[in-house]
């Protein structure tokens, strides 16, 4: 089997290199692309001829525009990727048969209430970011191609920036700190997600019914406060040395940004869970390996 990946030094693209390799050959793209192999999402076209050449089984789309607040002053350029590139990669896999793999996000949403949601829950994302996104969801449906969506949130891995990584920082610069208390989300690791797309993508593979969109997150929820909290503890359960003396809750009111934030970001994973057969990990079981593995 052959699968074409995109995307493959981001947070989830990077751990799909490793989840996927058991699965077949994998050509993994950057923007940049090689041996006359396009990667770039703003580059249709090259996009198409490389999917033709290619001839793959299966196109793992992890590359995306992500600059969220940048997005509302950027939306041309964030629609092309988040948008238009998935679609043509789906007309792409259609023509070939080809099962397509799609990233998508907890902003499709417009974050009201308090109950998880679920895959057939109304949309109404809140900024340009989240329209895009869910414009790329809609062209790939429309396109009739084999598919899996995953929506996800809160996204973090243990290679780059993250936001563990940003609090840990702060809190040993700073002894107090202010931290977002009322959006309510789970931390979900780049390894579980790409550990839960390649048993997803075999499964759907050898029954094509399992195809469709679904919500993929860790267990359990916190707020980025709670977030927070828990990563300086678990840092100085390590042996960490922070200044940090309190983290203050705030509301999202006292943060403002360019893009709004769903405060909601809860997302029901029963079905991603049922249909696979899944267990997936709390949130803190996550954190707590990355944290271990990046300050060994």
């Amino acid at each position: 089997m052959k699968i074409l990946l995109l995307g493959k030094n981001g947070q989830v693209g990077w751990e799909l290199q490793r989840a996927l390799a058991p699965l077949g050959t994998v050509v993994a793209l950057d923007r940049g692309g090689a041996d006359g192999l396009c990667g770039d999402l703003e580059d249709l076209d090259g996009l198409d001829r490389t999917v033709r050449k290619l001839v793959p089984d299966v196109i793992v789309n992890a590359a995306a525009y992500t600059a969220v607040d940048k997005a509302e002053t950027d939306a041309n350029r964030a629609h092309r990727i988040n948008a238009e590139a998935p679609g043509a990669l789906a007309t792409a896999a259609s023509a070939l048969g080809a099962l397509l793999v799609h990233y998508s996000t907890d902003y499709v949403f417009d974050g009201g209430g308090d109950r998880a949601w679920r895959e057939d829950s109304p949309t109404g994302p809140l900024s340009v970011y989240g329209r895009t996104k869910l414009a790329g969801e809609e062209a790939i449906r429309a396109s009739g191609c084999r598919h899996l969506i995953f929506r996800t949130s809160w996204v973090y891995g243990a290679r780059g920036g993250n936001f563990a990584r940003t609090m840990l920082r702060l809190a040993s610069e700073r002894d107090r700190l202010t931290v977002i208390a009322d959006q309510i989300g789970a931390p979900t690791g780049a390894d579980l997600i790409a550990d839960v797309s390649a048993h997803a993508i075999r499964a759907c593979l050898a029954t094509p019914e399992r195809c469709g969109t679904y919500h993929l997150v860790a267990s359990g929820e916190t707020s980025w406060h709670g977030y927070a909290g828990f990563v300086i503890e678990t840092a100085r359960e390590l042996g960490v040395a922070l200044k940090v003396e309190e983290v203050a809750a705030i509301a999202s009111r006292d943060y403002p940004s360019a893009a709004v934030r769903p405060l909601n970001s809860r997302l029901d994973t029963a079905r991603l869970r049922d249909t696979f057969g899944l267990h997936l990990p709390d949130w803190r079981d996550g954190v707590a390996r990355m944290l271990r593995e990046v300050l060994s």
